[in-house]
Formats: C-alpha cells, sequence, structure tokens
C-alpha cells in the first residue's frame, strides 16, 4: 500500500533530512496519494502512501505519538488490525484515526518488540523508539512486502526497493558472487539477506531487526512454519474441510479489510477463478475482474481467455480484457525492468505491468492467485521429486535448478567462480524443515524461501509500480500452516492440487479445473527470436556488458547462436536470464552512476 525508507545516523550527527529527497522520489509510483517525512535528532523517516484504509489525512504517514515517543512508517495490510484495536482499547489506548497504521504502532507500544507476531497481514514496517534509542524493524512472515537496506560505519538505511537506496548513494554496487550463484541456479531468486549487489540486504521474511544508535544490530525470528505432520491423524474428509474454511477466511479478510473495491486478477487458471468463486459464493457482488492476453506464437498460445471467459460469464463480474502485442511487450520492457527491486526472468513480470497499468484505472486492490502452487504441490516437478530417490538435494536439483554448477562456471568469468554455494544452501535448508515427507520439506522451502524473490516480489513490484496493491489470499500463514503437514499424496492427486480441485468442483467450470496447469504466457519472451533477439543481441555486446565481464564470450555466442532451443529445466529462455540481468544492470545500476569500488 505504500513505499518507506529511512535513515538512522549512528555518528553522532544531527540529521538534516536532505537523504529523504532522491529516495522518496523513487518510490513516488508505489505511494501515489500523499508523502510524509519526520526528522528528529538521528533519525529521518519517509513515506509515500497508497490510501486504501482509512482513507482520510488521520492515517498519513509518518505516523507519530509524541506522548509514547514512538514515530512510525510502514507498508501494507492488517487484516486483524480492527481485533487488535478493541484489545488495546481494552489495555487503555486512545485512538484518533480509523485504520491499521495507528494500531501497529500502539501494538509494538503494548507488547515491545514481539508485536510483530500479533499482526496477520503483509507489512514492512520501522518503528523509531525514542526512548530506547532504537530503530525497529520487521517483515511479514512470508516476505509479501519488501524491505531492504544498506549500512556503513556512519548510517544505517532502509527503504522498499534497492532503486531508493542507490539513489541516496554511498552504495557498494560490486556484485555478489554467492548471490550471482543463487540467481542463476534458482531463475532469479537470491534468499535473504542477499541481494546480487554487495552494499544492498534485505530483511529476511518473519525476522525483526533492532537498529541501536551505535548502529549495533540484532535479529531474530518471530515466527517459524512448521511442517510436521499433526499428532493425530486426519481423514481426507478432514483435511479438505479445514483447507477449505482457511482458504474462504483468507479470501474474505482480504476483500473486507479495505475503503475501496477489490477487484481479482483472472488469468484463467484454477487459482484465480476459485477467489471469484469463493468471493461470489460469499457474498461478494459486482465484481470486478481483469484478464491479459499476448499474441499467439506457434508453439504456445499467448492467452488464456477462453477460460478466464467462462469464469467471469457464470459469476456476471465486470471482465475486462486486455490485449497486448507483442510490439508493446518489447517497447514497455525498459519501464518494467525499472520497476524490478532486484532483476527477474519470469516471463509474466512484464505482463503483470502491463496488466497492472490497466487495472490500476478501476481499482486500487486486487485479489491475486500466487502462491497457490507452492502450498498445494501444482507444478510438474513436484511429482518428479517425490518419487525420485537420494538425498533431498539429489531429489531436487535435477528438477529444479536452471543449470548445473558446472555449466555456470562455464557461463561465468573466473572472478565469478567458487563452490556451489546454491547447492549447500537447499542441502541445509531442506534439512532443517521438520517433517517426515519429503515433499513438504520441498512445499516448506519454496513458501518460506523460493516465492518470495521470484513470483510474490514479482507481483508486489509490477502492481506497486502503478499504485495497485495486490493481495495474495493463498499465503495467509493460518491457511499455509493448516496444509503444510498435509500428506503429500493428497496434495498431488490428479496431477496437483486436489484439495483446491475439490474445493473448486461445482463452482468452476470442469474445463478450467481440470486443465493442464500453464505458465502466464509471454511466447515472445521464451521463443527468442526476430527484434527480441537483436534486442538481446545488443545487450550482450554492449560495452557495459563487456566491461563489466560476467559473462564468457564462448557461452553468449552458444545462446545466441540457437536461442530458440536454450532452455532451462523450468522451460525459462536461458537467453533472456542473461539479457535480463545485464539489462537490470545498465537500467538501474549504472544509471545511478554505482560503481564497485
Amino acid at each position: 500500500m505504500c513505499g518507506i525508507c529511512g535513515e538512522l545516523r549512528v555518528d553522532g550527527v544531527p540529521h538534516d533530512g536532505g537523504v529523504l529527497g532522491p529516495m522518496l522520489a523513487k518510490l513516488e509510483r508505489r505511494g501515489p496519494d500523499h508523502e510524509g517525512r519526520f526528522v528528529q535528532g538521528a533519525i529521518a523517516l519517509g513515506h509515500r502512501r497508497l490510501s486504501v484504509i482509512d482513507l482520510s489525512d488521520a492515517s498519513n504517514q509518518p505516523w507519530v505519538d509524541e506522548a509514547l515517543g514512538l514515530a512510525l512508517v510502514f507498508n501494507g495490510a492488517i487484516y486483524n488490525y480492527k481485533e487488535l484495536r478493541a484489545e488495546l482499547k481494552q489495555l487503555g489506548y486512545r485512538f484518533v484515526s480509523d485504520g491499521d497504521t495507528e494500531v501497529v504502532l500502539k501494538a509494538y507500544a503494548a507488547w515491545g518488540e514481539g508485536f510483530a507476531d500479533r499482526l496477520h497481514g503483509m507489512f514492512a514496517i520501522a518503528i523509531w523508539d525514542a526512548g530506547q534509542r532504537q530503530l525497529v524493524l520487521a517483515r511479514d512472515r512470508f516476505g509479501i512486502k519488501p524491505f531492504y537496506y544498506s549500512q556503513t560505519r556512519d548510517r544505517f538505511r532502509f527503504a522498499s526497493s534497492p532503486q531508493a537506496l542507490l539513489a541516496a548513494g554511498d552504495v557498494d554496487t560490486g556484485i555478489d558472487s554467492v548471490a550471482l550463484h543463487h540467481h542463476f541456479t534458482l531463475h532469479a531468486v537470491v534468499p535473504a539477506p542477499r541481494t546480487l549487489l554487495r552494499g544492498v540486504r534485505k530483511l529476511p521474511p518473519a525476522h525483526v531487526m533492532i537498529v541501536n544508535e551505535r548502529g549495533h544490530d540484532r535479529l531474530y525470528s518471530y515466527w517459524q512454519l512448521d511442517a510436521a505432520s499433526p499428532d493425530t491423524p486426519r481423514s481426507e474428509g478432514e483435511w479438505l474441510e479445514a483447507t477449505r474454511a482457511a482458504l474462504v477466511r483468507a479470501v474474505q479478510r482480504r476483500r473486507v479489510i479495505a475503503d475501496v473495491p477489490v477487484g481479482v486478477l483472472l488469468s484463467g487458471g484454477l487459482d484465480s477463478s476459485l477467489l471469484v468463486a469463493l468471493l461470489a459464493e460469499h457474498g461478494g457482488s459486482d465484481l470486478l475482474t481483469f484478464s491479459v492476453g499476448f499474441e499467439d506464437h506457434p508453439d504456445e498460445r499467448g492467452s488464456e481467455f477462453e477460460f478466464s471467459d467462462q469464469v467471469a460469464e457464470r459469476y456476471a463480474t465486470r471482465h475486462h480484457k486486455i490485449h497486448v502485442p507483442n510490439h508493446e511487450v518489447l517497447d514497455r520492457l525498459p519501464e518494467a525492468i525499472d520497476h524490478m527491486a532486484e532483476p527477474m526472468v519470469g516471463q509474466d513480470a512484464v505482463a503483470f505491468y502491463l496488466l497492472a497499468e490497466r487495472v490500476s484505472r478501476h481499482v486500487k486492490v486486487v485479489q491475486s492467485g500466487q502462491g497457490a502452487d507452492e502450498v498445494f504441490a501444482g507444478y510438474f516437478w513436484y511429482p518428479h521429486m517425490h518419487q525420485a530417490r537420494g538425498t533431498h538435494l539429489e531429489r531436487f536439483a535435477p528438477f529444479y535448478f536452471d543449470r548445473d554448477h558446472d555449466e555456470y562456471l562455464a557461463m561465468v568469468s573466473g572472478q565469478y567462480g567458487g563452490p556451489d554455494y546454491t547447492a549447500a544452501l537447499v542441502e541445509d535448508r531442506l534439512a532443517a524443515v521438520n517433517s517426515d515427507q519429503y515433499l513438504n520439506r520441498v512445499l516448506h522451502l519454496d513458501v518460506t524461501t523460493l516465492i518470495v524473490d521470484d513470483p510474490v516480489k514479482r507481483v508486489d513490484n509490477m502492481t506497486m509500480a502503478w499504485g495497485l496493491e495486490a493481495r495474495v489470499p493463498f499465503l495467509d500463514h493460518e491457511l499455509v500452516q493448516t496444509v503444510i503437514g498435509m500428506p503429500a499424496d493428497l496434495k498431488l492427486r490428479q496431477q496437483g492440487k486436489y484439495p483446491l480441485k475439490t474445493i473448486a468442483r461445482g463452482l468452476l467450470p470442469d474445463a478450467v479445473i481440470d486443465r493442464p496447469k500453464a505458465a502466464f504466457p509471454v511466447p515472445a519472451l521464451k521463443y527468442v527470436r526476430g527484434e527480441f533477439l537483436a534486442f538481446m543481441r545488443d545487450i550482450l555486446h554492449s560495452r557495459a556488458c563487456r566491461e563489466r565481464g560476467i559473462y564468457r564470450d564462448d557461452y553468449v555466442g552458444a545462446l545466441l547462436a540457437d536461442p530458440e532451443h536454450q532452455f532451462t529445466r523450468l522451460q525459462g529462455s536461458k537467453l533472456w536470464h542473461l539479457a535480463a540481468l545485464e539489462f537490470w544492470l545498465q537500467r538501474n545500476v549504472d544509471s545511478a552512476g554505482g560503481a564497485a569500488p
């Protein structure tokens, strides 16, 4: 719902607030409705507001309570804020606004550093506690809202995007070799706290960080997802009923906690279609739905309108179909790249960007189906992992890694070589999951780590670029906790997502429920040819790319010679992977004047 930024001076020098200007300029599109600043002593806080809950000026930020000695900037939505408000009133707190912002600040006042565990929603929060002389930072359980920071001996800065940090200057923009390995192995996922830039880090999901006036920080987790099977076995009917109840609650919360209309991004797949059905079934009327389609390719269709049309017709939604020609994908690609907090290789990033532009003309909030495939095992690689034998890593890597370590070493120049960082990370995280079922270990890794920096970040970045807030009911933490321990065989039945298919039966056309899982289609970025090929060739042959020296010439040459047959295991274009990173660096780092020290 917003963009946040700030700086804590840790060198004893009073703040003049000058750094807020360039940072807030980079966050304007995340919050077009209001700009606010707070400067006091060592702290400077900035905020760009997208008004969704309590549209009055009373909920503008930064929110300052002089009596409590607290100042807050906050990005997100707290779905249980009304219940918390009532509880806080019983404790003696008084309120002067009707939104969730004041509730967050007074939750911290009442419950201290444990306040984040009381919040149900998506959030990135920064609170300056003048009494304790400390900055308290918190991020939601699945990292739905972004939180980046940079540190030097003199100051600690944070923002909703790396671009805001880069605009403020004094950032080490050298490439992090470990992050680079993750990026090219996990299809652009770089798990927190790393980013591709050595001087930019991100707060891990479900964590609180405390930074004191001397710059010393303390980091801890306030919540953990437990994937263990329940102590008392459940029948199939009990699992399905618990899932349905939790999903309905999640969808309803994200519809009613808003003082503006809430739409649905309707792709035509099971997940978004089920959101429409449940909204309609449980009191939603006059639903607004939005679909986007691209030009067909000889090997792949460019739209799923035949399915989204059926759902829109069944529930008589106010449906908007958006057609995007290939030339617009290429023409608008630089804009989309500019709004990526980190490089993204998913073909649908630009699709969401162009869709969000049109949707933002009608609503400020939408529900999206992201997360359902990772929670309910909907992707084609899950059955392969489930059936495979060997170590945790041996069952995972052959079906998921974009390229093996040997290929990675053949792709990058010698300075970026080293051990197989990604294999070590994945092996450690799978081993740490408390589950006797391998697939549930994988799904735990997905929802706590991998989707945070792929589909979830993609949707947030591309929608917030247009002042559009996307809510993701399938990543409601109570829903995820309800189903993570479900037997793997139950999730995988009927080619995956069996619980959702069962819930949807009778609510949706069978053609929507039983269709094979399909990626969001943007064929031009998968089957690279014509002007798209020329565009990527120019990027990879550019002077900036050569001087940066990440890629080996022979590897690039091999991809350019046969781009339409060089795919990753998850069917992404290897050529686009290389071009996307280099283009992002040119647009966001080089243009900001960044350079490795």
